[in-house]
């Protein structure tokens, strides 16, 4: 039965790339001129992005498109702070901060998946948490739960364009391999923030394609992924990286259907081989719950509990699955 499954989730996602272009893209134009990342240019930063985000929803609903325009202009509250944001159709991108950057001695970097653009960047039916925005804000809620005085910053990343779950793209690497370009980069600005910070990537499902596909060319503390599909790579060691790896997985998530095969396919691969998960592949399992595929990030939830110990440092606090 299980393998029926796989196969019929397979074929929908490869009859998917017949399906028409995703939505939830922005009316705007180009994005403003930033200054390089720092500590002493963070608030023109802010200040920059917030003015683009609300010039953004202004042109959406003169244009008529009062969803986006709504989605805006909650983007744009002036308590809210985005390192980057474009909103042009195509080069959707949003991040956002939470916390003090400047002053972080501890650094999360939120990776999302597939499904994800502006208009899904706070807001998914009843499961706000599954989101980029809301995922942080659950996030930086449960580090200070566990620890009041942590300085830790939580960044929502929606640095790349993830595919749709039903299309062609979700089973392939080229989403991913832009996407690891972006994050490196996006990396080694946060170095020039916040230089003895440690980071932490947390990349769910698609997402951690992404991170797999960055990680050996990043000093980061931690990467923990979730409900992922694989990584890319047979084992922990072929990601050639020093950092601590994570694996978890829901006792409800569908992701577990998905063959684990890596197939070469013209200038990509299809599939993303080893399931992390697996004690073969080496890396270090937390505990997930027993959610699905976009609970991992709910509000009392396990998951959430070790990402937070994970994000703190408290590894050894941790519970195992």
């Amino acid at each position: 039965m299980r393998d029926r499954l796989r196969m019929g989730l397979v074929a929908a996602l490869v009859a998917g790339v017949l399906a028409g272009p995703g939505t939830g893209d922005a009316v705007a134009s180009a994005p403003p001129a930033l200054p390089a990342m720092s500590a002493a240019t963070l608030t023109e930063r802010y200040a920059a992005n917030q003015l683009a985000i609300a010039e953004a929803a202004g042109s959406a609903r003169e244009s008529g498109h009062r969803d986006q325009a709504d989605t805006l202009a909650r983007l744009a509250d002036p308590a809210r702070t985005f390192l980057a944001f474009d909103g042009r159709a195509g080069r959707v991108r949003a991040v956002e901060v939470l916390g003090d950057l400047a002053t972080a001695e501890r650094i999360a970097v939120l990776v999302p998946g597939a499904d994800t653009d502006l208009a899904h960047f706070d807001t998914r039916g009843d499961k706000p948490y599954s989101t980029p925005g809301g995922g942080a804000r659950a996030l930086y809620a449960e580090i200070h739960t566990q620890d009041p005085t942590a300085r830790v910053a939580v960044i929502a990343w929606l640095g790349y364009s993830p595919p749709r779950t039903i299309s062609l793209d979700v089973v392939t690497t080229g989403r991913a391999e832009d996407g690891a370009g972006e994050l490196r980069r996006f990396v080694a600005g946060l170095y020039a923030v916040a230089p003895g910070a440690q980071v932490s990537l947390l990349c769910h499902s698609y997402g951690s394609v992404v991170c797999g596909r960055a990680v050996s060319r990043l000093d980061v503390a931690d990467l923990a992924v979730f409900g992922s599909p694989g990584l890319g790579v047979p084992d922990r060691e072929e990601l050639g990286t020093g950092a601590r790896v994570w694996a978890g997985r829901g006792g409800s998530d569908w992701v577990d259907m998905v063959p684990n095969v890596s197939i070469p396919f013209f200038d990509t691969t299809i599939g993303f081989g080893a399931d992390p998960t697996e004690h073969r592949f080496g890396a270090r399992k937390f505990a997930a719950g027993g959610g699905g595929h976009s609970d991992y990030l709910r509000p009392g939830g396990r998951s959430l509990y070790n990402l937070a110990l994970i994000t703190r440092g408290q590894v050894g606090e941790v519970t195992h699955g």
